[in-house]
């Protein structure tokens, strides 16, 4: 997995220096979730005294961007999110492409698989746009989001794995219609939010590369 370096600005220094004295898995099943006891290295100098954090073990998943320049369109999915339905938000999300990646796998190739899995498409040109932490306050999990070319023509209806409980319905959405979802605050889903973000900053140099502009 690829992350920012470290430190968060270039010339500074930040503390390194952690000492775990006490790591007990509470849970394990789909997420796994353990009580850490560390102290850490502080700004002003020594160290922290011992503290306890709670931690949610999530592992490396991956989205993408689907775009298809010509039709200037993206390809969207919407599904149930157990973690919105807890959160009394709406759960069905409109979200990128995303899935899990297994130790040993190539986030770009499991990209690629989820598309086709997800959307009914196989993108071209992927590459990688960020790489983040959803929430580093409590939670493991990495996302690497990538972005990727299809040819929309086609693609729709409702896709996703019987074996996985999936049910997943493919949307095609207009460029300006997602961008303004996004100026409306109206896209809830953070990895979603943030591949937004970039597309609006770069779709053009995207169709231009494409040769539609």
């Amino acid at each position: 997995m690829r992350l920012p370096i470290h430190p968060p600005l270039p010339g500074q220094h930040s503390p390194t220096k952690v000492e775990v004295t006490d790591h007990n898995f509470l849970h394990q099943g789909f997420m796994q979730f353990s009580v850490i006891r560390l102290r850490h290295e502080k700004f002003a100098g020594g160290m922290t005294p011992v503290i306890e954090r709670d931690v949610c073990h999530r592992g490396h998943a991956v989205a993408i961007v689907l775009y298809d320049p010509h039709a200037d369109r993206l390809v969207m999915v919407e599904q149930f999110r157990i973690g919105a339905c807890a959160a009394g938000v709406n759960p069905w999300m409109l979200e990128f492409v995303a899935g899990m990646v297994k130790e040993g796998e190539d986030p770009m190739e499991v990209a690629i698989r989820e598309a086709e899995e997800e959307a009914g498409c196989v993108p071209r040109d992927v590459r990688l746009v960020y790489s983040m932490m959803p929430s580093p306050g409590g939670c493991t999990e990495v996302v690497e989001i990538l972005a990727g070319l299809v040819d929309s023509t086609g693609i729709g209806g409702i896709h996703g794995l019987e074996e996985e409980v999936e049910d997943i319905r493919v949307h095609l959405v207009p460029a300006e219609t997602a961008i303004a979802l996004l100026d409306e605050n109206r896209v809830p889903s953070g990895f979603t939010l943030l591949g937004l973000s970039w597309f609006a900053r770069h779709r053009d140099r995207l169709r231009a590369d494409a040769g539609v502009i």
